[in-house]
């Protein structure tokens, strides 16, 4: 038996142990019981209490003196009777179950919704009858007052099955295009089914008509939930005549009451897994809730959780048995898990010694076996002189090194170090050394970087801790130790440089506030050390308070009126020095390089281009007009058109008068030919 404390709250682990192979003879589990001691302590409530692989559904008949449980491999059922604390019986199936319903107040009619769309009838001998749904079957429910069995699976239909008469009766069409989990309410039996679009629709048996729909996918996202996907309806339970529980494929918990469409609670499991199973504690108003991962236990009306389990393995379903504290879990494991719990109530009838158990257990806890063992490793060995004793029954070899009894090692330890207790004078000497040299004035290391800056916060920070311990309160942190603002103190591109216009000017006024956050430092310790609840410090008028703060005021505009006076002289004083500068530069004699091909007139015309180039656009058409460059007219129509003359340059000059004076040669030259082939033509001679 494991025990565990979730939240103040006793929780025992009665299925964990080692447990027995079937195939051992008698002889042989007594005498393991007898050699072993986990075996002998461990509690055996039920026996065989087991599964061969996997355990999927669990249910306690209404009488509370049978256990049914499925799973498989191959699949079964096993019938376990309480007052015998034995298996009753056990059946194999042709295909793994879904869910099934106990009918009858003990084991005589059970109904199995199996994998593969067959519903089976069992009574007390084995399988009475054997039948089939259209659609792949999820969930089914047993309307009471007309004998009616209510599947819903992997379609849109609800198939009603009358087991009174014997046939399928019209089926319930919803607006969903599939349903995962349906249930009745035991008070008014309203049917109400979850489906695959996140919404639950309620149906009225007598008129075969629905009667409401809620959208549970919408309520269940809150600002504290996580999800991921649409959540779809898991399981579906309903308490009393008013409340209905519903969990989603996401793993909220729904809290409603039927009066409104609206939930009450919403409970996340925060790890977003299906909602397997949803059963209620009606002493103390406890809904419990099961994922995969864990069971929780919270109240209904405010929401607290009371206590939490989790399981080594992936639970598949929950049931609580009626009116106690204890609960089965069946798991993706062959045990099938059982837990008690004293707050939820009192142990069943057929277990009652629980309660004497428990109760002995919490007067006389057990010490830990721990508690009067030493742990030593192999160095320590050596250093007591004990490695001889390895591999007797005093030192048993744990991990990576040794227990040994606390009182060998106690003796041991005496023996091989007689000085210890003066090794332990010479500690607490050196400890209170230390101490003394704490109080002593400590020479503060400075960074490199900013030291004034560093040297200023360092003071601030002792003159808040003076006031912090006064208050008892908590102290702020320090920016020298602020990781955040560690390069300020280390690079050098981040030197203040108090040279700078912008520190002269703000300096006065950052120097003035810390001068006055030190006098208020000190008023508020003076005021706290006197203790005298006055308006007025010290005894002085408010008067005097305004004017000094007027005076504090004043002062620090003249420091920044003067900084403002001392940089417009150093900023004349530099204008001064570059104009110095300038006309020592323009004193010297300055080279100028012609460009190839232009002439050179006189530094005059350059003069003069450069005063052009800065009269307006005005004057500067002027100029053209008058020069000859632009003609300026009016249209007819009242515009302006301006008409321009290129300039030429003096290479264009010069090559239009060397194409002249050719043309000119090339004319010349053409006249004298002319002229001497007519003298050839009259015969006249050449002269």
């Amino acid at each position: 038996m494991q025990v565990s404390s979730v939240n103040d709250v006793k929780i025992y682990n009665l299925s964990c142990g080692r447990s027995l192979p079937e195939w051992l003879s008698d002889r042989k589990k007594r005498t393991l019981q007898k050699n072993d001691v986990d075996i002998r302590r461990r509690i055996e409530l039920i026996q065989d209490f087991e599964m061969p692989t996997v355990s999927t559904t669990i249910k306690v008949s209404r009488d509370g003196q049978y256990i049914i449980a499925t799973g498989t491999y191959k699949p079964r059922i096993r019938c376990y009777d309480t007052y015998q604390l034995s298996m009753k019986f056990e059946r194999c199936l042709d295909s793994e179950v879904v869910t099934f319903e106990i009918l009858s107040d003990d084991y005589s009619k059970i109904v199995f919704l199996q994998c593969d769309r067959y519903v089976e009838f069992h009574s007390q001998h084995g399988r009475y009858y054997r039948t089939r749904i259209p659609k792949f079957g999820r969930d089914f429910s047993y309307h009471y007052p007309s004998c009616d069995l209510y599947f819903v699976g992997a379609s849109s239909e609800v198939y009603r099955l009358n087991l009174e008469q014997g046939r399928f009766l019209n089926s319930l069409q919803t607006d969903a295009s599939q349903n995962n989990v349906c249930d009745i309410n035991p008070a008014h039996y309203l049917f109400a089914t979850g489906t695959t679009e996140g919404k639950i629709e309620c149906w009225d048996p007598r008129a075969r008509n629905r009667v409401g729909m809620l959208d549970c996918a919408l309520s269940s996202v809150t600002t504290d939930t996580e999800i991921d996907g649409l959540p779809s309806i898991s399981a579906l339970k309903f308490k009393g005549a008013l409340h209905m529980v519903v969990g989603t494929t996401t793993g909220q918990v729904l809290l409603y009451d039927l009066r409104s469409n609206r939930p009450l609670i919403v409970k996340d499991h925060h790890y977003g897994l299906p909602i397997k199973s949803i059963e209620f504690q009606e002493q103390l108003d406890l809904v419990i809730s099961a994922d995969s991962r864990i069971v929780k236990m919270w109240n209904q009306n405010t929401g607290k959780i009371f206590t939490s389990i989790e399981s080594e393995h992936e639970i598949n379903d929950l049931c609580l048995y009626p009116n106690s504290g204890m609960f089965f879990l069946a798991n993706e494991a062959p045990k099938m898990n059982t837990f008690y719990v004293p707050t939820l109530g009192p142990a069943p009838r057929w277990c009652s010694f629980l309660d004497n158990l428990t109760e002995e257990l919490e007067e006389n806890p057990e010490t830990t076996v721990y508690d009067d063992y030493k742990f030593v490793t192999r160095k320590d060995l050596e250093n007591l002189g004990l490695t001889h004793l390895i591999g007797s029954p005093l030192l048993r070899a744990y991990m990576h090194g040794f227990f040994m009894d606390i009182r060998l090692y106690h003796k041991v330890k005496a023996m091989a170090n007689p000085f210890a207790y003066e090794e332990y004078r010479k500690d607490k000497i050196r400890q209170k050394i230390e101490e003394t040299r704490a109080q002593r004035v400590q020479v503060k290391k400075l960074p490199k970087i900013n030291k004034e800056l560093a040297m200023k916060f360092i003071e601030e920070e002792e003159a808040e801790e003076q006031v912090q311990r006064r208050k008892k309160g908590k102290s702020l942190p320090n920016i020298l130790r602020d990781e955040r603002f560690k390069v300020m103190f280390e690079n050098p591109d981040f030197q203040v440089d108090e040279a700078s216009e912008e520190f002269r000017l703000i300096n006065p006024i950052v120097s003035k506030a810390s001068e006055k956050r030190k006098k208020k430092l000190k008023q508020l310790q003076e005021y706290r050390e006197t203790e005298q609840k006055e308006e007025e410090l010290e005894g002085k008028p408010s008067d005097a308070e305004s004017s000094e703060s007027s005076d504090d005021d004043r002062g620090w505009v003249e420091e920044v009126q003067k900084q403002h006076k001392l940089l417009r002289k150093e900023q004349k004083l530099r204008l001064m020095e570059q104009s110095e500068h300038d006309q020592q530069t323009h004193s010297k004699p300055k080279f100028f390089e012609i460009k190839t091909g232009e002439e050179f007139r006189s530094f005059k015309d350059a003069a003069r281009k450069q005063k052009l180039l800065k009269t307006t656009l005005e004057d500067r058409l002027k100029h053209e007009e008058r020069s000859g460059t632009i003609h300026l007219s009016d249209t007819t129509v009242g515009s302006k058109q301006l008409t321009f003359t290129l300039k030429k340059s003096e290479q264009q000059k010069k090559r239009q008068e060397a194409e002249k004076q050719h043309h000119e040669e090339r004319r010349r030259l053409r006249r004298s030919a002319g002229h001497l082939r007519g003298k050839a033509a009259k015969g006249q001679p050449f002269s």
